[in-house]
């Protein structure tokens, strides 16, 4: 429903493979790493509207990749933790998360959470409809509008375009596409790309025309202005 983006950083695999269920289900576009590194890694690749941050994770911990962000960004950040300790939360606070969670927790409150800060950071409302020559995408409602009236989008097909927009002008590889659209796990064959590429391109129509490939280098969305 939102197309927003969120990083989720967890090294527990059930647990993140909860949360990014649910916040899947609520339309989010999700990026789940399972350690700290992998973390600060992703978020300084490509821009999030909300970070989801274990305490105690692999190689680095929650409380450094909060620093990271903070050097950078004021985005939402919520902080899941074992620990009780009064001491902890905290830590968390003076160190700038805006909101902590004890494991374990509800995933439908999570969810609320979620939506609680983005709403309060303006980011629900922000940049919710982009409009190019031709085409013009609501990330709230998930709809898109060409030349000839509404397009009717698969899940992927839809974060694949907001992504291009998103990153307009830019060369994007074929292995950051695959990793933003479809996961850092995704195994399954790499020509899935392509075949989504090439429906949305028709889907499109005349504006298909803006995804360019790049031979050899990846894909960039190109519009006339």
């Amino acid at each position: 429903m939102s197309g927003l983006r969120i990083l989720v950083a967890e090294d527990d695999e059930n647990i993140k493979n909860l949360i990014v269920r649910y916040l899947e289900k609520e339309g989010f576009t999700v990026l789940a790493v399972s350690d700290g590194e992998r973390a600060v890694d992703a978020w300084f690749e490509m821009p999030v509207d909300l970070a989801v941050l274990d305490v105690m994770m692999p190689k680095i911990d929650g409380w450094e990749v909060l620093s990271e962000i903070r050097k950078e960004s004021d985005i939402p950040v919520i902080m899941l933790t074992a620990k009780r300790e009064e001491a902890d939360r905290l830590q968390g606070f003076r160190l700038g998360t805006d909101d902590y969670m004890t494991k374990p927790f509800s995933p439908r409150e999570l969810v609320m959470r979620v939506y609680a800060l983005l709403k309060r950071s303006g980011k629900l409302s922000q940049n919710a409809v982009v409009t190019l020559p031709g085409i013009s995408l609501n990330k709230l409602t998930r709809s898109v509008q060409t030349g000839s009236g509404e397009t009717k989008l698969s899940a992927r097909e839809f974060e694949l375009l907001v992504y291009f927009i998103d990153n307009k002008g830019i060369v994007l590889s074929r292995d950051r596409l695959l990793e933003r659209i479809w996961g850092y796990d995704f195994d399954g064959d790499t020509r899935v790309l392509d075949t989504t590429i090439k429906r949305l391109r028709q889907k499109l129509g005349s504006c298909g025309a803006c995804i360019k490939t790049l031979r050899g280098t990846g894909y960039m969305f190109e519009v006339d202005q």
